[in-house]
């Protein structure tokens, strides 16, 4: 109990547990954090977790006027601590909701009369909200709908319970706790009822309401992006992604510095815009979820293409495993995928080798490309590799670049006009654009 004279003055709570510290002392709070060196560290350490509250209040006159401002200053620091940690950026792509419709109105069986309808619970899309303005607005994540009116002498019919409608994010798919898929959300005011609300007393059901459903629904977000971002660990992609849009996400020289998914936006000087989606990197075994595999590759389902970013000079997750060549690595990738989902092996696809700048880069490009140009010669380098890193379906290329996303500002800003030909191929329908999308390949 070395500090508990400290804490005195202090309640100390996490979630619904309580604790309460009384003991003897006579440290006020403000003094306490300039004293010693254990419990400062202590105190910095969680109040990112712990809140602080101050019981009693003290008087000027308990120290002199120079230390109440040290013992303020000590204050302060920890509340601008608390408020750096409080707002950081925390991204969400799942949300568990409750949403219980309302019942049915009784009827009235003398007269005949049939109770109103319970109002549904409706989840309608909206292309200005998120998942996480979500949980600020609804912290308790319940959505109840009103029930229907009974049926009445002086009103025989009942009036319906009002529908409760809560906004969506775009790309949100809704799961019952049962797994049963009740749709998507792709378009700006689409909606989708996710608990129906009960019948109300009829002939049919002896005039006796009905329950409204009730659910636990999960909301699972899949970014809409045109372009998905695809590869390893500190492949470059947050870097490419940096130096194609706006976005700011964190570079570092270390694996996983993308530990969530980053939104990008081109603009063309004619105004165009095309959205890009940088995901965390993949390992191997993510089709499997090892790691955080579903989490990530679910954001790829919805691009109209996929860029693989591939480090020229190969990768190595740690000294554990082995380091891949960049041949291994686009193989091992396409490998994911198809196991994943075998139908994102059919978009289409742009290969970035990254990093070219390095020495002795440019012997390795060329091998890369002559390998995957001659389909005979990439066939026959895959059916080479172990039987595990053989994908059933060899994804196609549109286009292969070479560039420095870190220095190379002509090529990025050629690859800016490569992803907008592919999108607007991709963009066509029926035989005619197959034969376009084969034409466009062979000139790339």
């Amino acid at each position: 109990m070395r500090f508990a004279p400290v804490l005195q003055n202090f309640r100390t709570f996490r979630d619904a547990s309580q604790c309460w510290c009384h003991c003897a002392g006579s440290l006020t709070p403000a003094s306490f954090l300039g004293r010693g060196t254990n419990f400062r560290p202590f105190l910095l350490k969680s109040v990112g977790k712990l809140k602080l509250i101050q019981l009693n209040r003290y008087s000027s006159t308990t120290s002199s006027g120079s230390k109440d401002a040290s013992d303020h200053d000590s204050l302060k620091e920890v509340e601008t601590t608390t408020r750096r940690k409080d707002n950081t950026t925390v991204f969400y792509d799942s949300l568990r909701v409750f949403a219980k419709a309302g019942s049915g109105g009784q009827g009235l069986p003398k007269k005949g009369g049939i109770g109103g309808r319970g109002g549904d619970v409706i989840a309608v899309g909206r292309s200005d909200t998120t998942l996480k303005e979500m949980c600020q607005k609804y912290p308790k994540k319940r959505f109840i709908a009103n029930p229907g009116a009974d049926s009445k002498f002086f009103c025989l019919y009942g009036e319906p319970g009002k529908p409760l409608t809560f906004p969506v994010p775009l790309g949100v798919s809704i799961v019952t706790e049962f797994g049963h898929k009740l749709g998507e959300i792709n378009k700006n005011g689409e909606a989708i009822v996710v608990a129906k609300g009960g019948i109300g007393g009829c002939p049919s059901n002896g005039f006796s309401a009905e329950l409204g459903q009730v659910h636990n629904v999960t909301l699972d977000l899949k970014l809409i992006a045109d372009v998905g971002f695809v590869g390893f660990p500190n492949a470059g992609k947050s870097t490419l992604l940096k130096a194609l849009s706006r976005a700011s996400p964190k570079i570092a020289s270390y694996p996983f510095t993308t530990i969530r998914p980053n939104i990008g936006v081109i603009e063309y000087p004619d105004f165009r815009q095309i959205s890009l989606a940088d995901l965390p990197g993949l390992i191997e075994g993510a089709h499997s979820n090892i790691g955080m595999g579903h989490k990530f590759l679910k954001h790829v389902e919805r691009t109209k293409i996929l860029l693989f970013v591939v480090d020229i000079h190969g990768f190595q997750l740690s000294p554990q495993f082995p380091k891949r060549s960049a041949l291994e690595t686009i193989v091992l990738l396409n490998r994911e995928l198809e196991l994943y989902k075998e139908e994102l092996t059919e978009k289409a696809a742009i290969l970035v080798l990254n990093k070219s700048d390095l020495p002795g880069s440019y012997e390795k490009i060329c091998h890369i490309k002559d390998t995957l140009k001659d389909q005979c010669t990439y066939e026959k380098y895959v059916k080479s590799l172990p039987q595990d890193y053989v994908p059933d379906c060899i994804m196609k290329f549109d286009k292969i670049v070479h560039l420095s996303a870190a220095k190379d500002e002509i090529s990025v800003n050629q690859l800016k006009y490569v992803i907008r030909k592919i999108i607007d191929i991709n963009d066509g329908e029926g035989e005619n654009s197959m034969i376009l999308h084969e034409t466009v390949r062979s000139r790339l």
